[in-house]
């Protein structure tokens, strides 16, 4: 949109006619009130207008801009002063169009009848078309008008029109500030008369179709224009159109009907019309030298009447000139498979109709040895889907050239041609085809040249499928690709697309040389704990395909550093399981030291002096310095034997019995052996003696039954009053500890829990 110049508004200054609307080519005048003193000059959309087509008038208080066949759609006219330099005032002129090239034609509602057309139709060119219309159409006999909007076509009934009057027909144009009209056209109703479509009966004569349709009731005394479209419905082929022209030509400016309804005929069969167009290609011969002939050819139509088959004989040339048996194979309605030896073949086709011979064809086969022309240097290329092949002649004079293709090895296309170059239409797209070129000569044909596959379109580059693996930072993409067709384009570079969620799309961008060895790669400076979106787009020169969108989140850490504490804590873990196992096998092997339970020692009587070592009743004790019996006793065994306490008890159970008996047997050995000594007493911690050994008295023993321990060996330092007892050497004092568990339960364990017992015993 056009504005007018922001300068300062003069007072008293103004343009008028304000935004007026003008014809396209007409001329106009602008005028501008002068309030200044000075000059003036007129712009035109900000260029300066040149001064010749401005004047003054009514005493200089005015100045005149005059524009002569103004075509632009709009301007803005402004008016300055030139000493100030301002603007003084403005208008925007703007142009209109009436509308113009009008055709109408006069056609039926109606397809089945026929007498006056029942519509008339008419068009107009007109910009712009945002507003309303009015057709007014006026005749010898009749006037009307029918107005549309925005819109530039017009269709209303016709049947007030006579055919052999013209009438006038006119459109005009109008909006809130301004209305236009076209020139009034003439029309001739025999010229714009557009007929019913003709109603078509179609017959067969011999090799002939003869085509009758009726005539319209409007031209029953008229010679016409006419035209007759036809073709084989047997293959994809263009419809043949032929002109009659019926004279005199009265509507030879007339629109054409539409085309008749379609019938379809069958016509008679032709023997003669029968082209089998027989060929074939041939394999390579197999160990055993057998080769295969495929042979093809044209079908008879389905639509023929009557019963068709066909019958294949391959016959060897030899045989064929001395008329030698040959061997045949029913065949199919277009192909059908023979096999034959090394040497040169002639395969005839015979079709038979209603059980007779109809027609027969004949193809050569060459023999696998001998040298054959061929043709040299096939070139192909494809463009649109069409494959264009071009090739050198043999020096041979050839009669013409049969191409042949396939695209899967069972169907195939084959062509004649005269030319040393063809094309090859109606392929399917993006696949790949073999083509040969075999030279015709009259009676034989030469050896088939194979051209490199070509493909009929190269589509888009193969699929590609996407996956990454994430760090903190960073992102390791890796892509294959799956070949979605064999003529897929070849990839020139991949491009790695990849974003944020939260911000605007960023991208990486990787040209890579397709080697079929670069998959991958490392996109960097990424930020943590964030979630990205990201596809692959693969680029060939015949277009690009992308993958699948794909999404990955990077981690909040460096994943490595977390694998290192790992590694670390189970190091540590590992070494204090290590020490926490050594010190528990140190404290069990401490505790599992050989220190004999005195309550699991047993009392037997002492040795004497001269009876041999090996009968100690004791097993010695684990220092191995003590080979001796060694005996246990406490203090209250060194007691004086004339202790009230030692003299007076005497227990009754049998095992404290036996315990006396045995000690007192003890005790009367080592009194024979030393009579002039006896057992000395101590008192205990609580001050009550006990006696262990007396002449006159049992023996009492607080003991269970129990074995022998270590016991320290007696010292002789000082001279004393205990039982002697013979050691190997003499060794410093030791301590025997003694547990409360070791004394039985009853009036011993009673009378002994009455007094302190000495935790050590220490010989004197």
């Amino acid at each position: 949109m056009t504005y007018l110049s922001q300068g300062q508004h003069v007072p008293g200054c103004d343009v008028y006619p304000k935004d007026p609307y003008i014809e396209v080519g007409s001329n106009t005048k602008v005028f501008c009130k002068r309030c200044v003193q000075g000059e003036v000059y007129w712009t035109q959309d900000k260029e300066r207008i040149d001064q010749s087509l401005s004047n003054t008038t009514n005493n200089h208080t005015h100045s005149v801009l005059s524009l002569t066949n103004f075509t632009q759609l709009s301007a803005v006219l402004e008016c300055h002063s030139a000493k100030l330099h301002q603007v003084l005032g403005g208008t925007i002129i703007k142009t209109y169009t009436k509308p113009s090239k009008i055709s109408c034609m006069l056609h039926y509602h109606n397809q089945e009848r026929g007498g006056v057309p029942q519509l008339l139709t008419c068009k107009w060119e007109h910009q712009p078309r945002t507003t309303n219309y009015t057709l007014f159409f006026s005749s010898p006999r009749d006037s009307w008008n029918k107005s549309i909007w925005n819109v530039t076509t017009c269709t209303s009934p016709g049947y007030k029109i006579i055919l052999f009057e013209n009438f006038n027909v006119t459109v005009c144009a109008k909006t809130d500030a301004w209305e236009a009209c076209s020139d009034p056209y003439v029309f001739d109703p025999f010229k714009i008369l557009k007929i019913i479509r003709p109603k078509i009966e179609v017959s067969v004569e011999s090799n002939n179709l003869k085509i009758q349709w009726n005539r319209s009731e409007a031209m029953s005394t008229e010679e016409i224009k006419c035209q007759d479209k036809y073709t084989e419905t047997v293959g994809n082929k263009t419809p043949n159109v032929s002109d009659i022209t019926l004279k005199p030509e009265k509507l030879g400016y007339a629109p054409w009907s539409d085309w008749s309804l379609e019938k379809t005929i069958l016509t008679k069969f032709n023997k003669s019309d029968v082209k089998l167009h027989l060929w074939r290609t041939v394999t390579r011969p197999d160990t055993n030298g057998v080769r295969k002939v495929h042979a093809m050819w044209t079908p008879i139509p389905a639509t023929c009447e009557g019963t068709f088959f066909y019958k294949i004989q391959q016959i060897p040339v030899k045989q064929h000139t001395t008329g030698l048996n040959y061997t045949e194979t029913l065949c199919s309605n277009s192909t059908c498979d023979v096999y034959v030896n090394e040497e040169e073949h002639r395969v005839d086709l015979i079709v038979f109709h209603n059980e007779s011979p109809l027609v027969k064809d004949s193809v050569y086969v060459p023999a696998v040895a001998g040298s054959l022309p061929q043709v040299t240097e096939i070139q192909t290329s494809a463009s649109g889907g069409v494959v264009l092949v071009s090739w050198t002649a043999p020096v041979q004079p050839v009669r013409g050239y049969m191409i042949d293709w396939t695209h899967d090895g069972n169907q195939y296309y084959w062509n004649e041609t005269r030319s040393t170059s063809t094309s090859l239409f109606d392929l399917l797209d993006k696949k790949q085809y073999n083509i040969t070129v075999t030279p015709l000569f009259d009676d034989q044909t030469g050896r088939g040249s194979q051209a490199d596959p070509i493909c009929s379109r190269i589509g888009d580059p193969d699929n590609i499928t996407a996956s990454v693996r994430a760090n903190h930072n960073s992102a390791s993409v890796s892509w294959v690709t799956q070949t979605q067709e064999e003529c897929s384009g070849a990839v020139i570079y991949y491009r790695v697309f990849y974003t944020t969620q939260e911000g605007p799309m960023h991208s990486f961008l990787l040209d890579v040389t397709v080697d079929n060895k670069k998959r991958d790669v490392i996109l960097k400076d990424l930020k943590p704990d964030t979630q990205y979106s990201i596809y692959i787009e693969a680029t060939a020169s015949t277009g690009t395909s992308k993958s699948s969108q794909s999404f990955f989140k990077t981690k909040t850490s460096d994943p490595r550093l977390i694998t290192v504490l790992s590694v670390c804590g189970s190091i540590l873990i590992i070494i204090v399981i290590s020490l926490g196992l050594c010190c528990a096998i140190r404290c069990k092997k401490f505790k599992e030291k050989p220190v004999p339970d005195p309550g699991l020692s047993s009392l037997a009587e002492w040795l004497l002096p001269d009876h041999p070592k090996e009968m100690c009743l004791f097993h010695p004790f684990s220092d191995p310095s003590e080979s001796f019996c060694d005996r246990v006793y406490t203090e209250e065994m060194q007691k004086s034997t004339d202790s009230p306490s030692a003299t007076g008890y005497y227990p009754e159970s049998d095992e404290a019995e036996d315990y006396n008996v045995s000690t007192a047997s003890l005790t009367s050995k080592l009194q024979n052996e030393k009579p002039d000594e006896h057992v000395e007493t101590h008192p205990s911690s609580s001050g009550e003696p006990t006696e262990l050994l007396s002449p006159g008295n049992k023996l009492v023993g607080p003991y269970r039954s129990q074995r022998s321990v270590e016991t320290p060996d007696l010292g002789t330092g000082k001279q004393s009053k205990g039982v002697p007892v013979k050691q190997s050497e003499t060794k410093g004092p030791m301590t025997v500890y003694v547990s409360l568990s070791m004394l039985k339960e009853g009036p011993v364990l009673e009378t002994v829990s009455n007094s302190n017992i000495q935790e050590y015993i220490r010989p004197e």
